[in-house]
């Protein structure tokens, strides 16, 4: 029999007979390794634990410890999920299924009906029972033809049978009765999935286009270890109380709805309000900071967008270009930086300009596919909080380090502690897609690092995470649900001065390139408010609430007068007071004053009329303290002013 050689991680090679198995390949190394075994790895091509192998080459064994073995376990789930499924319901049809570091889904459609959410507990109990009875998963091979007739009926499954087909060859699970079209490496019987949980359902459209239909989505998770599954469902609860869809839809502050336009955000009075209050302090912040503010249409020239390169590398994300009748075509700005050149560009510049900061809350437009649409996160209409600093070359460490020096100040105000900073380097291996000048990424590359390494502060270097147009510091937090994301960038541009032919005229006399640096500070509008509402649970601190005293008359009769004199004080110091003059119970009020998140509710009766005095309750607590009025509006103007922090 033909003889397989394996190379191993270590550096050793051993070879085996043709077609051994991945799990015997673990048995001969040891016991121990082949009961963690799930799948294993050859070239780079991942195959399950007792499929044949007919080449040799560099092996992996992947196991329960490692991430792609809980995503082997996962993607077994899905195919057991889609075993019950159909057993359950006979005209179900599927769409996708998959698993990644979140958990897994399969995509649902019934003649009659979705499944509901009230149906997970049955199905997780049948998937039990499948696991209990160790129902094995066996692969089978079919031609395209084929597994065409075996999906018959289905057409999602018809169109996943074309996009996985190798060879024209198609892999299915056989699961009991049940011919199951396979979607990547799954566990060969099913007794390794004992913890798992089916989360929620939720509509999803075909292939994440809103042109198609929508499906119903079956989210789920698994994992190896109970201890990992319960620490996942309490991380989910948390995540659940502080997801700013749900809590922007208590608070009545945004709102999105399909219907009138995907994607984009209506602001309710009091997220609006939340987003003016943001919009003022960084405006003044950056005009205190050196920063002149402009306003710039949100329509351009497309031609501008082909000079600057959007058009070349971000053509699929932006809208299509609408045809003005006379040659002219316009396009809806996907980037403030163009414009910003414009404003630039208007006037000779000498260097005595230098540095020039030009900042604006600039509206933008993405054309995000509906799939990644989420609350205000992903949008398709964003309002930035732009920047651009021109500077003379040797000007650049100096203003990162004020742009950097200001940032923090900012999250210090908004009281953001959990962050880190990314340096991010073009991809050496692949440079094709970034501006072609060596000299240039080498220099500004390390000038970033210079600049980092001279404050002293921490960083990790991410080669490939660059703009197309030069290197960047990226700030990075996490969202309520565990996602990575950008808070705030600084990036060094060579390139847009270049390609738009910009100059400032030196104490030479002569003309000189300047360098552009790209940064935003609090980052879109919308995305700022969704990471402030999950940081706060929706309790904002006094100087960002909507509604920062609540103020309730026990009697309207008898203190409903004193209460809009309270009320009428408080409003002319600029301080966002309203009466409540529904009438309700006091315990209803003042609890609803609670569930809305109110930083001060003040109840005035019959002592706090004769005495002018207020009972004041802050937000969380459940006492109330009597004070003057005078000693309540200096305290919350101090609370206001301290940007909540505590003295």
């Amino acid at each position: 029999m033909a003889q397989l050689s394996f190379e191993f991680p270590d550096g050793s090679v051993k070879e085996f007979d043709a077609g051994v198995t991945t799990e015997d390949i673990a048995k001969s190394i040891s016991i121990s390794l082949a009961k963690k075994s799930v799948a294993g790895k050859v070239d780079g091509q991942t195959f399950g634990l007792t499929t044949p192998l007919e080449k040799g080459g560099k092996i992996e064994i992947i196991t329960k410890d490692d991430a792609e073995g809980l995503t082997v376990l996962r993607r077994t789930a899905a195919q057991l999920l889609k075993a019950v499924l159909a057993d359950s319901f006979v005209d179900i049809r599927f769409g996708e299924s998959t698993s990644d570091e979140d958990g897994f889904f399969v995509d649902t459609d019934k003649q009659d009906r979705q499944v509901s959410a009230d149906e997970l507990d049955g199905l997780a109990d049948k998937i039990a029972e499948l696991v209990k009875q160790n129902v094995k998963l066996e692969r089978k091979v079919l031609s395209v033809a084929d597994a065409l007739k075996q999906v018959d009926g289905d057409p999602y499954q018809a169109v996943l049978v074309r996009k996985l087909a190798k060879d024209d060859q198609v892999v299915f699970y056989q699961i009991g009765d049940y011919l199951s079209l396979g979607e990547g490496v799954v566990l060969p019987e099913a007794k390794a999935l004992k913890f798992f949980k089916l989360l929620s359902v939720a509509g999803a459209y075909w292939e994440g286009k809103s042109s198609n239909p929508m499906l119903q989505r079956i989210y789920a998770t698994a994992f190896f270890k109970k201890d990992d599954l319960e620490a996942d469902l309490k991380q989910r609860q948390e995540a659940k109380e502080r997801d700013h869809r749900v809590i922007g839809n208590q608070l009545d502050l945004f709102f999105v709805d399909p219907k009138v336009g995907a994607g984009l955000a209506y602001w309710m009075p009091n997220g609006a309000t939340v987003r003016r209050v943001i919009e003022r302090y960084i405006v003044d912040k950056e005009v205190n900071n050196g920063y002149e503010h402009v306003v710039t249409p949100v329509l351009m020239n497309l031609d501008v967008y082909k000079t600057s390169g959007h058009w070349a590398h971000y053509r699929e994300d932006m809208f299509p270009p609408m045809d003005m009748g006379d040659g002219e075509e316009l396009e809806l700005r996907p980037m403030n930086c163009p414009s910003h050149i414009q404003i630039y560009n208007h006037h000779i510049r000498s260097y005595r300009d230098l540095p020039m900061r030009i900042a604006e809350l600039g509206m933008m437009h993405r054309f995000e596919k509906s799939g990644a649409l989420s609350g205000l996160q992903r949008v398709r209409e964003m309002t930035l909080n732009d920047g651009h600093t021109f500077v003379a070359p040797d000007q650049i460490q100096e203003e990162f380090k004020k742009i950097l020096h200001l940032m923090m100040d900012v999250y210090n105000d908004f009281d953001i502690k959990e962050y880190h900073f990314r340096l991010s380097y073009r991809d050496p291996k692949n440079t094709e897609k970034y501006f072609a000048n060596d000299e240039m990424w080498n220099k500004s590359q390390s000038m970033l690092k210079g600049a980092m390494d001279e404050l002293g502060l921490d960083y990790v270097e991410a080669e490939g995470e660059a703009a197309f147009y030069g290197p960047k510091l990226d700030v990075q937090t996490y969202t309520a649900l565990g996602n990575e994301e950008t808070l705030s960038t600084i990036q060094l541009d060579f390139m847009l001065p270049e390609r738009f032919d910009l100059h400032y005229v030196g104490e030479d006399g002569k003309e000189h390139r300047p360098v552009m640096i790209h940064r935003g500070i609090v980052s879109t509008m919308e995305r700022f408010v969704a990471y402030l509402i999950e940081q706060y649970k929706g309790a904002f601190p006094t100087w960002l609430a909507p509604k920062q005293v609540k103020i309730i008359p026990v009697s309207e009769e008898k203190h409903g007068d004193y209460a809009r004199k309270v009320n009428e004080k408080l409003r002319k110091e600029g301080i966002r007071s309203e009466v409540d003059e529904r009438a309700e119970k006091m315990g209803y009020l003042i609890r609803d004053a609670q569930t809305h998140k109110i930083p001060y509710t003040i109840v005035v009766g019959d002592e706090e009329v004769k005495n002018e005095n207020v009972s004041v309750r802050r937000y969380g607590h459940e006492e109330s303290d009597t004070e003057s009025f005078d000693d309540f509006e200096s305290q919350i103007k101090n609370d206001i002013n301290n940007y909540s922090r505590e003295d």
